[in-house]
């Protein structure tokens, strides 16, 4: 079956800052190259120099006058969280967008980050709420669009609140949902970055959006989360996505973040994912946010027991 090929116009972002954390490959590499492409500086921070190194060089053999640079950050350690923080704020420049993408999924035992808490719980989500802890100032200097990246995970399963860190039982599907449904809480209108925006006048406007299912390294060989080969489903997703069935690639896959970052009509506190069928694939379109994450009093909850595991306060 032949594929629809399809893609969305990125508004000209010359003079803009943009982050996009996860830069160095899959849906991360094709943000950053989409918003450098359009004239933003895009800062790239990675785990893995060298990775980072070769991504940047990919976007500039396409874009040769891209505006790029590379910054350190671990987002499963809260002080290289914090590091990054401190750079950016030496730097006193207005970060006019941030893309919060990267992501570790389903290591096949427990594992934990530098600070003690499971891993896909402290990397998807707690990274990142101290990332945007950190750039606040910033952020709000900017008056920036902060988009979340979700995860149709995040449809399923449900916070575990007696056991965050997965410390008495580990499932690792399960661990990956909570991860996905607290970051999402966490960015959507009343769940709670939004909402806090509005009720303090900080100009920051955040969304969410998913890349339905596509064949990134997410589910790949991953030998630093204990994965030594490919799982069974991203070599199927693989088949469907060459076959142009039901999901979509790796390019399809980072639009909906694109538009939710970029587009004068993408609004705070929505959500943003694939159209096609069961939203697994095809064009990026506003969808009704997931059940999951509907919640204000979870929102607020998550957003509390974030704070206290960090020993930090907004």
């Amino acid at each position: 079956m032949p594929r629809q090929d399809f893609d969305i116009t990125v508004p000209d972002l010359t003079g803009r800052r943009a982050v996009v954390t996860g830069a160095s490959d899959g849906i991360g590499l094709g943000i950053a190259l989409r918003l450098a492409a359009a004239g933003a500086e895009v800062v790239m921070p990675v785990r893995n120099p060298r990775k980072g190194e070769e991504a940047a060089a990919r976007i500039r053999e396409r874009i040769p006058d891209a505006n790029l640079s590379l910054r350190a950050l671990d987002l499963s350690s809260l002080a290289s969280v914090e590091e990054l923080g401190k750079t950016l704020l030496d730097e006193d420049r207005p970060l006019h967008i941030l893309v919060n993408n990267a992501g570790v999924m389903t290591p096949p035992d427990r594992r934990t980050t530098a600070d003690g808490f499971e891993l896909q719980f402290g990397t998807n989500h707690l990274g990142h709420f101290a990332l945007v802890h950190h750039l606040l100032p910033l952020l709000r200097a900017g008056r920036a669009r902060v988009t979340s990246q979700v995860s149709v995970a995040a449809n399923r399963n449900a916070i575990n609140w007696d056991d965050l860190n997965w410390e008495r039982s580990y499932n690792g599907m399960r661990a990956y949902s909570q991860s996905k449904i607290a970051f999402g809480l966490f960015g959507l209108f009343g769940l709670e970055l939004d909402r806090r925006s509005k009720a303090a006048g900080w100009g920051i406007t955040s969304n969410l959006s998913h890349p339905g299912v596509a064949p990134t390294s997410l589910l790949a060989a991953r030998p630093e989360v204990g994965r030594a080969k490919d799982t069974l489903g991203v070599r199927l997703i693989r088949t469907l996505s060459a076959r142009g069935v039901i999901v979509g690639t790796v390019h399809t896959a980072q639009l909906p973040a694109l538009h939710a970052a970029t587009s004068p009509e993408a609004k705070g506190g929505a959500f943003y994912g694939p159209s096609g069928p069961g939203r697994l694939g095809g064009p990026p379109a506003e969808q009704k946010p997931y059940t999951r994450l509907r919640g204000i009093e979870d929102a607020q909850r998550i957003w509390r027991m974030s704070e206290e595991l960090m020993g930090v306060h907004s």
